[in-house]
């Protein structure tokens, strides 16, 4: 994020947009890891109601948006590749805050939505959530009543953010894939290839977690399998983003060695 700011060079749609998933990174850490350590390290492992209100809206919202933000990052790069005389003109700065606006927006809707449904059910079996942050599958274990109208809603909402993405993610990439066969030279395929390679990583992370948490019956679940797919992608998920963007990444690199320069140049 600092040097994405910092340096000029990166001030482009592409990184705009890789700016707001580092933010989303950010938030993914602040929302769980924090209390998840807190218990860890204390034999009481409690939270309030209200603590786990908001932790749900937010985590829920962050996950929404980060699903409408590597849609739009895709169509990003279908842009670049397949119409790069045009990409100044249809990736201009309005567009790409009204896209990042409705991801946002969207993320927020749908995180309320699931919370409201949620909360509005009658917990009489227990108050102990078999998980390390609220979210919404654990605690409908814990409701006396019948959840199968909050499954739906969970699968119907939750499905238009992932589907609705994945569908701009993979007509995107057909795109791009047969333009990319159609370049003549080996070092334009190689240069048009290393732009999607990063984001590509990241969607197939992200995309093969959530639809294994989310959109898979209830009759399959297990709390087990779910802890382990929670920790992958609110930890280890947002520890690899930055290395996956900034390793391969040349103009990231070039950008860092000039800002270390700079710090350089000012001690001494």
């Amino acid at each position: 994020m600092v040097t994405i700011m910092a340096a000029s060079n990166l001030n482009t749609p592409m990184y705009f947009f890789l700016y707001n998933l580092s933010f989303l990174d950010l938030c993914y850490s602040t929302i769980i890891t924090p209390k998840m350590l807190a218990n860890l390290l204390s034999d009481k492992k409690t939270i309030t109601y209200p603590q786990c209100i908001l932790q749900m809206v937010l985590f829920g919202a962050s996950v929404t948006i980060e699903c409408f933000l590597l849609g739009i990052m895709a169509y990003d790069r279908y842009v670049a590749i397949c119409n790069p005389l045009l990409y100044v003109i249809v990736m201009n700065k309005r567009l790409c805050a009204q896209l990042v606006a409705f991801a946002y927006l969207g993320g927020y809707f749908n995180a309320t939505i699931h919370t409201t449904c949620t909360f509005d059910l009658p917990f009489c079996r227990s108050n102990k959530i078999d998980h390390f942050y609220c979210d919404v599958p654990p605690l409908l274990k814990l409701s006396c009543t019948d959840t199968t109208t909050n499954e739906l809603i969970m699968f119907i909402f939750g499905g238009f953010a992932e589907m609705s993405s994945l569908i701009t993610i993979t007509v995107s990439y057909t795109y791009i894939i047969s333009s990319i066969v159609s370049i003549s030279s080996h070092q334009g395929r190689s240069k048009a290839f290393s732009t999607c390679a990063s984001h590509l990583t990241t969607v197939i992370m992200f995309y093969g977690t959530i639809m294994f948490m989310y959109l898979r019956p209830s009759s399959t679940y297990s709390m087990s399998q779910d802890k382990v797919a929670s920790v992958f992608y609110t930890v280890i998920i947002p520890m690899l983003n930055p290395l996956i963007y900034s390793l391969r990444n040349k103009e990231v690199a070039r950008a860092l060695v000039k800002i270390k320069e700079k710090q350089i140049s000012r001690w001494l």
